[in-house]
């Protein structure tokens, strides 16, 4: 008995537990190194914008419109008004566009509409964001003689529309095929089934892809400059041409005086807080809807 305990406490697989931990270690410490280089370029651009823009953020910056060249104060509110405007219009026809054509796809689409829909979705994934603003620009701007926030409006939605569409239609994929079919048995219609059970079973998810298809539109600007062109006034009319704060930013750091590179910075400041904000919820929501589908 005891020879057999020195032989089962000497066996090569006991032996070697040391030396698997210590890779398990080792691979560990790897990749969260890995993980910290991945996040340093985000870290040292947040950092450098907030240093640079720091200074410009107060209540001038975000309640009134820019001074005249050279001169100190102002600031972009029309800019954020006008962001407001053109992705509001945007996310009002993205949104249920996309649902409709990802519910389309994942419950109905069969033949080859189906196809013809994912293959425009999947080519304007990958469509430069200025290609689009080209074929608004010709398609509406030429034809109307006129810039706009809607103008601006529908190049971000020709952005926005394959991002919900896609996302929606996977997490739409993921919900159980069970739940269709308990309210199948139930005497359901498939289309009530579909809108009381399976989109509501998705809602985490469909509001995530909402919410990453926004953060796409709020920094676009090659879009804006070709379709709503600017304003240095307050605009709401979506028929008149319209600033952004992408748009401003692009215009300032192009300008001679360092008031306007301060405004510029304090605008990068806005947008990328905002963009971190709607990315980071999207992930948090998609990872609890993984966990309830699952």
């Amino acid at each position: 008995m005891i020879a057999a305990a020195e032989r089962a406490t000497t066996s090569p697989a006991i032996r070697s537990r040391p030396r698997r931990r210590a890779k398990d270690r080792a691979f560990t410490g790897v990749l969260w190194l890995c993980a910290f280089l991945a996040m340093l370029p985000l870290v040292f651009i947040a950092g450098y914008v907030i240093v640079k823009g720091a200074s410009a953020l107060n209540v001038d910056f975000f309640t009134k419109t820019p001074s005249p060249p050279g001169l100190p104060g102002g600031g972009i509110a029309q800019s954020f008004i006008g962001t407001g405007i053109i992705v509001g219009i945007a996310t009002g026809i993205s949104v249920p566009l996309g649902i409709l054509s990802a519910v389309y796809l994942s419950e109905y689409g069969r033949g080859r509409l189906a196809s013809a829909v994912q293959f425009v979705a999947e080519a304007l994934l990958s469509t430069p964001s200025i290609v689009a603003g080209a074929f608004i620009w010709a398609l509406v701007v030429v034809r109307t003689g006129q810039f706009s926030a809607f103008a601006g409006s529908l190049a971000l939605t020709v952005l926005m529309w394959p991002i919900i569409t896609r996302a929606t239609e996977e997490i739409l994929r993921l919900v159980p095929q069970e739940t269709r079919e308990g309210g199948l048995a139930l005497g359901l219609p498939r289309w009530k089934v579909v809108v009381r059970l399976v989109v509501p079973t998705a809602g985490a998810g469909i509001f995530t892809a909402i919410m990453l298809a926004v953060a796409r539109g709020l920094g676009e600007t090659a879009p804006i400059l070709l379709t709503a062109l600017g304003n240095d006034f307050v605009n709401v009319n979506p028929s008149q041409p319209t600033d952004a704060v992408t748009l401003r930013i692009y215009n300032y750091a192009q300008g001679a005086f360092p008031e306007w590179h301060t405004l510029a910075w304090g605008g990068a400041i806005t947008l990328l807080a905002a963009v971190l904000v709607l990315s980071i919820t999207a992930r948090v929501l998609s990872t609890r809807q993984q966990s309830r589908v699952r």
